[in-house]
């Protein structure tokens, strides 16, 4: 560091006289040396836009769930074999989630507030109540459990295992309900219908099967021409409870109505066959409020398809694949995506432009969450960290 002299400081500030100036000239900017355009890259490599962050856990994190009733109330989970309950901007408040003996897979909270489920590949499913105390620990088929659902107007709970089933309990007194069988592989995706009257659930076997609830029979199998032909990774339901879409390794996405079974949409994959084999789809979902719907996958693409006329309104690039979708609010334009790169994407889906990205993580996104106020954007990362992102300007 230069120190200023002796004398400078005496003389206090010192000022350039006009008679001082040799020479004028004028300097483009386009003229500038590199170093400035590398700082500039480097400046945003190490931008960091979120406004808390949460380190609690000490491995990758795969699940994160936001509480619909408490706004600044978040769980957490991941490789580290815990879960955590904390609060956005009380950084002194926390309850970790303990008993798991293998990664915390899936977290969700029921829907109105008062329970939290986590499911891990140890196979147990564990209810708490919104303190992290435990409620009941539900022991399924032993296998690993690829997630978690809850109906929508009760506490009841559904889980997809890896061993080929879905297992219902009631999450109040812990008693098992129903076993969903019929899948020939790991059961990757599944929920209920917003009306609560259906199960849809997807499998590595290639199928979407549709269930009854109520009686654990099979109304509908989803299977062969014009359907997936490899493992399905993702499943979304619509707001009205009358189509599902899936997306698969295959690299397709097909709508089905869950009345019928009947394939209604299909759309492949939007890489070019010169490119290579397809990329995975990763991430479906239906607009809440807007006739359209989502994808993204490994091609490092978001597509946002036109129910309607069955094409794409917007085919949106990323530099690296895309691993989660989420909504800003039920009745938004803005979807946050979450990609391979740790960038998280807010897109405008009436615009198709890409409104900001959000920095801060250092591996891919695993999961996404939105606040129950919708002021805040939570993630978390294979770095092993949650971040919180303020999104109270895209309403």
């Amino acid at each position: 560091m230069n120190m200023p002299s002796h004398e400078d400081e005496e003389q206090g500030d010192v000022f350039v006289d006009e008679s001082d100036i040799i020479h004028e000239v004028d300097v483009d900017e386009e003229d500038l040396p590199d170093a400035e355009d590398e700082d500039d890259t480097e400046n945003i490599e190490d931008q960091d836009d979120s406004i808390h962050i949460f380190t609690g856990h000490t491995g990758e994190l795969y699940a994160v769930a936001c509480s619909p009733t408490d706004p600044v109330l978040v769980a957490t989970g991941g490789g580290d074999d815990k879960g955590f309950l904390w609060k956005i901007g009380h950084a002194d408040w926390a309850s970790e989630l303990q008993g798991h003996t293998d990664s915390v897979s899936s977290l969700a909270f029921s829907h109105d507030g008062q329970l939290l489920a986590s499911g891990s590949f140890d196979g147990l499913v564990k209810i708490w109540d919104t303190s992290g105390n435990l409620k009941h620990t539900l022991e399924g088929p032993g296998a690993g459990i690829e997630w978690v659902r809850w109906h929508p107007k009760g506490h009841l709970i559904l889980v997809g295992f890896e061993d080929c089933t879905v297992w219902m309990w009631n999450a109040d007194s812990g008693n098992f309900l129903s076993v969903f069988s019929g899948h020939g592989a790991s059961v990757t995706c599944g929920d209920f219908t917003p009306d609560g009257k259906t199960i849809c659930t997807g499998s590595e076997d290639a199928t979407l099967r549709i269930w009854n609830p109520r009686s654990g029979e099979t109304i509908h199998v989803v299977r062969g021409h014009p359907y997936h032909t490899e493992g399905l990774t993702c499943l979304s339901i619509s707001s009205d409870s009358t189509l599902a879409i899936t997306g698969s390794r295959d690299g397709s996405v097909h709508i089905v109505n869950i009345t019928t079974g009947k394939v209604v949409s299909s759309w492949g994959s939007q890489t070019s066959p010169i490119e290579g084999d397809p990329e995975s789809i990763e991430c479906v979902s239906f607009a809440p409020n807007f006739p359209w719907a989502v994808s993204g996958g490994m091609d490092r693409k978001l597509t946002i398809w036109d129910l309607q006329s069955s094409s794409p309104r917007f085919i949106c690039d990323h530099e690296e694949g895309v691993t989660f979708l989420a909504w800003l609010g039920a009745a938004s334009k803005f979807l946050a995506a979450g990609c391979v790169d740790g960038r998280i994407c807010i897109w405008n889906c009436l615009s198709g432009e890409c409104v900001e990205t959000f920095r801060g993580h250092e591996h891919a996104i695993q999961s996404l969450a939105v606040s129950s106020n919708l002021e805040y954007l939570v993630s978390v990362s294979m770095d092993g960290t949650a971040r919180v992102f303020e999104i109270e300007n895209f309403r």
